[in-house]
């Protein structure tokens, strides 16, 4: 079991930056972000042009992550697959596509993403919607070699009021998303905040995990009680002002991280952990959000079994 992180939370340094650094303090492999332009305030990053990546430039990334001594992860583009904007849909569609050819370059077998929603139609028509639009993009992937991985984020901010706009959330849906293809990237902090216990979903689910997000989640019970579930109503400043939790990094929050790597060990899985640092209380400046995935490393270093020893890289 590999450590990384997701490079989104880095998305104002370059690639070599975020290697050189990731490899002076021993992380073992990047998420690498792969959206169409860079944007730190949304958690955009292109730290890899899919568009313009050839033979030639991929060859250098992977010289570049030899000479660090890490390995890609997966190429990330979480974005809405079912975008209710056709033309939008379509680019969305085509750029995930992009990613793919992008891993089949590289000689990456997993590309991170959602299935999404369109907001203006209801679950079961979006199901139907879903049934025809993305096993195309299953089979796309799976001619290029590669798997693509659905996070379990509900995406709540996505819409004007908090509601589920990734169809992904919750062990029912995920058989519907396994059913046509599609593997699990696991994040145990969304099924926290929505009352389902990471562990036993993970226990049942554990063969179609191929690769783990981490990130924890802090709940405020008193607020709930307020606010309920659905979070804040009318003092809600946008679609993620739930005003009952937030993210935090591993060990800072609630999720059972001793429970989550021991039922992955049990399960079988040798894939990578990737730290998805969300933490508003670890973040603003680079050496807070440095400090955050230090924070995160030292957590879930203590509860994996010894990595086997590296090759020094030359960073």
């Amino acid at each position: 079991m590999k450590l990384g992180f997701l490079t989104a939370c880095m998305a104002d340094r370059s690639l070599q930056e975020v290697l050189s650094w990731a490899a002076r303090h021993d992380f073992e492999a990047l998420e690498v972000g792969c959206w169409e332009e860079n944007d730190p305030s949304t958690y955009h990053a292109r730290h890899i042009d899919v568009r313009t990546l050839d033979i030639g430039e991929a060859a250098r990334v992977n010289d570049a992550f030899a000479e660090a001594g890490l390995s890609i992860s997966a190429l990330a583009y979480y974005e809405n697959n079912l975008h209710g904007d056709l033309a939008k849909r379509e680019s969305i569609n085509g750029h995930l596509k992009a990613c793919v050819r992008a891993a089949s370059l590289l000689g990456v077998d997993t590309v991170g993403t959602f299935i999404g929603r369109d907001l203006t139609a209801s679950v079961t028509d979006n199901l139907h919607e879903g049934a025809k639009v993305l096993p195309d993009l299953v089979r796309y992937a799976s001619d290029h070699g590669v798997t693509l991985v659905i996070e379990n984020c509900p995406m709540e901010g996505w819409g004007p009021d908090g509601y589920p706009a990734n169809l992904a959330y919750t062990p029912e849906l995920w058989d519907w998303i396994i059913e046509m293809g599609f593997a699990l990237n696991f994040d145990p902090s969304h099924l926290m905040w929505l009352g389902i216990d990471p562990v036993a979903a993970l226990k049942d689910y554990a063969p179609h995990v191929r690769h783990v997000q981490a990130k924890d989640v802090e709940i405020d019970p008193a607020a709930r009680q307020r606010y309920s579930i659905f979070g804040r109503t009318v003092s809600r400043r946008d679609g993620w002002d739930t005003g009952w939790w937030r993210y935090r990094i591993p060990g800072l929050g609630q999720v059972d991280w001793l429970g989550v790597i021991d039922t992955l060990y049990e399960g079988g899985f040798e894939g990578t952990v990737s730290v998805e640092h969300e933490d508003p209380v670890w973040g603003g400046t680079p050496e807070r959000i440095e400090t955050g995935l230090l924070i995160a490393k030292r957590t879930l270093d203590a509860l994996r079994a010894p990595s086997p020893v590296r090759t020094p890289h030359t960073i």
